[in-house]
């Protein structure tokens, strides 16, 4: 089950549950829109099908994408179709910006910062969601994996002050999407069989992640940065 179909499906608790993640990166997102001011413009860095934009009603978002990721996808919602590394935006004409699980799919994510850093204002505000244990996708746009060191240190080579960066789950939640993934790509006549081997102890396992306490197996990591 996708995470679009679950949200529609699953009761939030379970939501929150099973898709932690993912959960936990759109309340980042909507945290991030409810501190800024209204009219704030705000640069969607590698929006996809702009999935963001309802939680910045009361700012100007600007989604900005190359459109190649996914065949699949409407990019109908993007305010301009351009590489990150060369926004077509002016310097200082935004007030935030978001880049979420999008840093892994540039070729060149040092650069692609640096031009996010030059749109922005000094004191803006750039949430980044960016994963460090994940699987292959969107290909063949598919480059890195972060540990909270390469991405303070890209942050910083970019010009920006790094406010925090936080793993989202430990082991046990990373195990437990491996599990749900086994589940998945379990093939029929086997799938039952997949998924009953493998949900179960999906669900149980996040009861333990307290024990990696330090997030060093996490998914992936939310971090904030500021311009000066």
């Amino acid at each position: 089950m996708t995470y679009d179909a679950a949200q529609r499906l699953l009761p939030r608790w379970l939501l929150r549950w099973v898709y932690h993640f993912e959960t936990r990166l759109d309340e980042a997102v909507a945290r991030f829109a409810a501190e800024l001011p209204d009219g704030a413009r705000v640069l969607d860095a590698g929006a996809g099908e702009a999935r963001h934009a309802p939680v910045f009603r009361r700012q100007r978002y600007i989604a900005v994408d190359l459109a190649v990721g996914d065949a699949a996808w409407n990019y109908k919602h993007l305010d301009a179709v351009a590489d990150l590394a060369a926004l077509p935006l002016a310097a200082q004409s935004c007030d935030a910006a978001i880049n979420v699980v999008t840093l892994e799919h540039l070729p060149e994510p040092g650069a692609a910062l640096a031009e996010v850093a030059r749109v922005l204002k000094p004191g803006a505000r750039l949430l980044i969601v960016a994963p460090h244990e994940w699987e292959v996708y969107q290909e063949p746009h598919d480059y890195y994996r972060y540990t909270r060191h390469g991405l303070r240190y890209l942050l910083e080579g970019a010009g920006f002050e790094v406010v925090s960066v936080r793993g989202v789950g430990g082991l046990f939640r990373l195990l437990q999407r491996r599990l749900l993934a086994a589940a998945q790509i379990t093939p029929w006549p086997w799938k039952p069989l997949g998924f009953a081997a493998f949900v179960p102890p999906a669900l149980a396992l996040p009861v333990f992640d307290t024990l990696d306490r330090e997030c060093k197996y996490t998914p992936g990591y939310i971090a904030i940065a500021r311009k000066p």
